[in-house]
């Protein structure tokens, strides 16, 4: 068997292959007809969705024009009358008595008030003190001597003449102790006198000074606690 006996072999069996191919082809939009009739028949079978049904909206009746003017006629006329005497019992503006800026009438009253105590009253005591003054306690108790049991004006005046050193604190303390009498409790330095006066020691500062072959000698600087107690009590 030569070439050319296969070459006739193989154009003889190509046309029948190409027969074979074309009914597939044809066969191809038949396919697609019948799937189509068939989605629009089971289109058709299936039921139709349900509407679902809507809400119905519902209104508020208004009330009639009759309805309110009805309301209004029923309003009891004891109401309005009852009104009418209330306002009337009530003070006028002009009746109310008038305050100060600072409060009512007992503000002037409490300034009419004399600062002095009664008679009859307990005494008071009133305190001051200073603490850790630079003065010996035994320099300070000399002062403190001469006015012990003085009223306060001849107590001022003794220590305004006194030629100490000491005399200043034990003053400024008197002095704190009458601005106290007076704030505190209302009293007037011609009713006080002084009822105790006290120094005691404080704590001590030490120091130290050159002396002679290299050595050192001790200083003590002392401190004092002064108290004064006054009294209205004669």
């Amino acid at each position: 068997m030569t070439f050319e006996d296969e070459d006739k072999r193989e154009d003889e069996e190509t046309p029948e292959a190409a027969e074979e191919a074309t009914p597939d082809a044809e066969a191809t939009p038949e396919a697609e007809e019948t799937v189509e009739a068939e989605e629009t028949a089971e289109a058709e079978e299936t039921p139709a969705a349900e509407e679902k049904p809507k809400p119905k909206r519902t209104r508020k009746k208004a009330t009639p024009k009759a309805d309110a003017d009805e309301a209004v006629a029923e309003e009891p006329v004891e109401e309005a009358a009852e009104e009418a005497e209330a306002e009337a019992e009530e003070p006028a503006a002009e009746d109310k008595p008038k305050r100060g800026r600072r409060g009512s009438a007992e503000v002037a009253a409490k300034k009419t008030r004399s600062r002095r105590p009664r008679p009859d009253a307990e005494p008071v005591f009133v305190r001051a003190q200073a603490k850790y003054v630079r003065s010996s306690p035994r320099k300070a108790r000399l002062v403190v001597d001469v006015i012990r049991g003085k009223s306060v004006e001849e107590a001022r005046a003794i220590l305004v003449h006194t030629p100490r050193a000491a005399a200043e604190p034990v003053l400024k303390v008197l002095e704190s102790a009458i601005a106290n009498a007076e704030h505190n409790h209302e009293l007037l330095p011609e009713e006080l006198r002084i009822h105790q006066v006290m120094v005691d020691e404080g704590p001590t500062i030490k120091r130290f000074r050159p002396r002679a072959l290299g050595r050192a000698t001790k200083i003590r600087k002392r401190t004092s606690h002064i108290t004064i107690n006054l009294t209205n009590k004669a």
